[in-house]
């Protein structure tokens, strides 16, 4: 395993029989006997592993261990130092040297913990990128907003995330709930810690107990071994709890306890465990009449109700789902190498216009079926499911929305009046253009303007 090691020593001989031993191990070496031209080397060059002399002219090799532990905190130094300086070695061991070596000191010594700090370098390199792939995935940029409803929810999302309050994501089934709790995570101090996901609708409550809490050896049949929980992975991290309304009574009690206390008892287990984490919780149901029929604790409800964001289901965010359909066309078009780049306008139209009952999942799922199953470079009307280019069932769509009890001539009128509005937004407030594609004449079209006190731009 190579890595790229700076060392830092006034000592001239040592320099050379570093360099010479590291490079013959495969090592990138650079060798420099001033310690300040070494710290201006590490504003421009990635280094792995840092080796210093304790005692040199201009700088300490104190001194370097601290510039590097507050600004390049990830590269391990190892101290060199003589026999009679151990102490102040040990004394960097404590502020957080990686290791030291007493000069002079044997080849098979130096190579040892030259390998050891290399191989932390490239965990902490791993991490490093690992952090950035999430970051790049799960960063509030990354969210496909171009719509009022979701651009306002990101903004909750940017002053929510640093700070420890617990969040409720209430939304439809689809509209992305995870990805924005995992947004709030990686805008948060503890976006380094883990994200630690629990449908708690997925399990049954004597599953789901020993799931989120951990349990002790022997506490049912086919305890084996101790195991830990939910709660404890999440520690320093984010722990988010996607349908929280199907918590059963008694684990309700449980949760609530550890909002308040911060610490929980395994299942068979008497000794308390300690967390330190935040809690995220999302639902599809309304809680509030969960509270009022008794099938949800109050006083939790306003644990884990501090900050709200109501996710906007995709029918009331049409104009992100152009973007949001060439986003998975690009995604699945690159997963499955399928040369499809584009929907046709009218296919784009048929996209536009549904309804999308599953929201953002159900969009994604329709377009990975139509890039695998696409013939040409474009998706077209043809390639589109059934479901999708039904105009009736398009229409029974809308209509299952409304409230079972309305007044007809009252919806009508309100009906009548969207549909006017998209046809001028359609047309770029065109007035031909949009009676054309209402059907009707221009004079009509004024009128019905007047009538619902339309501007017409």
């Amino acid at each position: 395993m190579s890595c790229h090691i700076l060392i830092l020593d006034d000592e001239q001989n040592y320099l050379l029989i570093l360099e010479a031993l590291l490079s013959d191990e495969g090592h990138k070496v650079t060798a420099l006997a001033d310690p300040e031209m070494g710290l201006a080397f590490l504003e421009e060059s990635e280094v792995d592993v840092i080796i210093t002399d304790m005692k040199m002219p201009k700088l300490t090799g104190q001194d370097i261990l601290e510039h590097v532990k507050k600004n390049y905190s990830h590269i391990p130094v190892l101290i060199m130092t003589a026999f009679g300086s151990i102490e102040a070695a040990v004394e960097a061991m404590k502020v957080g040297a990686f290791d030291y070596i007493t000069k002079p000191f044997s080849n098979e010594e130096m190579l040892l913990s030259i390998t050891k700090a290399a191989q932390y370098a490239l965990a902490q390199r791993e991490n490093r990128l690992l952090r950035s792939e999430l970051q790049a995935r799960f960063g509030l940029d990354k969210i496909i907003a171009r719509g009022k409803a979701m651009r306002d929810v990101l903004q909750m999302v940017a002053k929510a995330g640093p700070t420890k309050s617990t969040v409720l994501i209430c939304g439809e089934s689809g509209t992305g709930k995870e990805l924005v709790a995992r947004a709030l995570h990686h805008a948060s101090p503890r976006a380094s810690g883990a994200f630690i996901s629990v449908n708690c609708m997925a399990l049954n409550p004597g599953v789901l107990e020993s799931e989120l809490f951990g349990h002790e050896k022997g506490s049912f049949t086919g305890a084996v071994a101790r195991r830990r929980g939910r709660f404890e992975m999440a520690d320093k991290g984010t722990l988010f709890l996607d349908e929280i309304g199907e918590l059963s009574q008694d684990l309700q009690v449980k949760l609530l306890r550890v909002l308040q206390e911060r610490t929980f008892e395994r299942v068979g287990g008497t000794d308390p465990v300690e967390v330190d984490i935040r809690i995220v919780t999302a639902t599809n149901k309304d809680l509030q009449l969960a509270v009022a029929e008794g099938r949800f604790r109050e006083d939790l409800y306003y644990r884990l109700n501090v900050v709200r964001l109501d996710l906007p289901s995709l029918r009331e965010r049409r104009e992100d789902i152009p973007l949001l359909a060439a986003h998975f066309l690009e995604k699945f078009a690159k997963e499955n190498n399928k040369a499809v780049s584009s929907f046709t306008a009218g296919a784009m139209d048929y996209v536009s216009s549904y309804e999308w009952p599953g929201n953002v999942r159900q969009l994604e799922n329709v377009v990975e079926r139509c890039v695998v199953l696409a013939h040409g470079t474009s998706i077209g009307v043809e390639d589109l499911p059934p479901e999708i280019k039904d105009e009736e069932a398009q229409y029974k769509s809308a209509v299952d929305l409304l409230p079972a009890t309305m007044d007809l001539a009252d919806t009508l009128e309100k009906i009548e009046a969207a549909l006017v509005r998209r046809a001028l937004a359609r047309s770029d407030f065109v007035q031909v253009k949009a009676a054309e594609a209402l059907g009707i004449s221009k004079s009509l079209l004024q009128y019905k303007l007047k009538k619902y006190k339309i501007t017409g731009h």
